[in-house]
């Protein structure tokens, strides 16, 4: 099985995140900020990645160290438990509908990570989740994943709608990325023979 637990503590923030990367996409997320929890329930649903996810931080503050330390700390958890990615298919996209809003996802577990995250959302708020804080949490998954990731809104105008298709959207680009392939299940996806 392909799991892994990472804790983060913190001055700021006390993180906990475990993974099984071949689960049925079942959650039990609690970071204190609603918004954001709801988001990684549509992420683990939807990659099928069983995700658990406990977070306490300095929320007094505000939301931002909470969000950025479980992006880190799921980044690592997914490294840790892809091992040396034998048999993955590396590559996943996802061009997703959510009403109003389409959003493309594609992605590499290339260990070398950078983002490209063009959301332009309307509002800086969702209720009181601030809206700025979508780029963060993708930049620390992106760089602490070690993924090459690329996130485009084509249309919508509803934030929540466009943060909604962009999580469910990258979860379905991991769900395929993070699958083995069956014709290669023993070969590293590269050609320079390590990711």
């Amino acid at each position: 099985m392909r799991t892994s637990k990472i804790t983060r503590e913190t001055a700021e923030t006390n993180i906990s995140v475990e993974v099984n990367l071949d689960g049925t996409g079942n959650y039990d997320n609690q970071t204190g900020v609603g918004f954001f929890d709801h988001m990684l329930d549509q992420l683990a649903r939807h990659s099928l990645i069983d995700m658990v996810v406990r977070a306490t931080g300095d929320q007094h503050v505000d939301d931002h160290h909470t969000v950025e330390d479980v992006g880190i700390a799921l980044g690592q958890a997914l490294v840790e438990a892809l091992g040396d990615k034998r048999g993955i298919n590396r590559y996943g996209d996802c061009l997703l509908a959510m009403d109003d809003a389409q959003v493309r996802c594609a992605l590499d577990l290339s260990a070398r990570p950078f983002m490209i995250c063009n959301l332009d959302l309307p509002t800086a708020k969702i209720g009181n989740f601030d809206t700025e804080l979508v780029r963060e949490f993708f930049q620390a998954l992106s760089t602490h994943g070690g993924i090459t990731l690329h996130i485009d809104k084509l249309h919508g105008f509803n934030s929540h709608h466009i943060v909604e298709a962009a999580f469910k959207a990258l979860a379905r680009a991991l769900r395929v990325a993070l699958e083995i392939d069956l014709r290669k299940a023993d070969t590293i996806p590269s050609t320079k023979g390590a990711l």
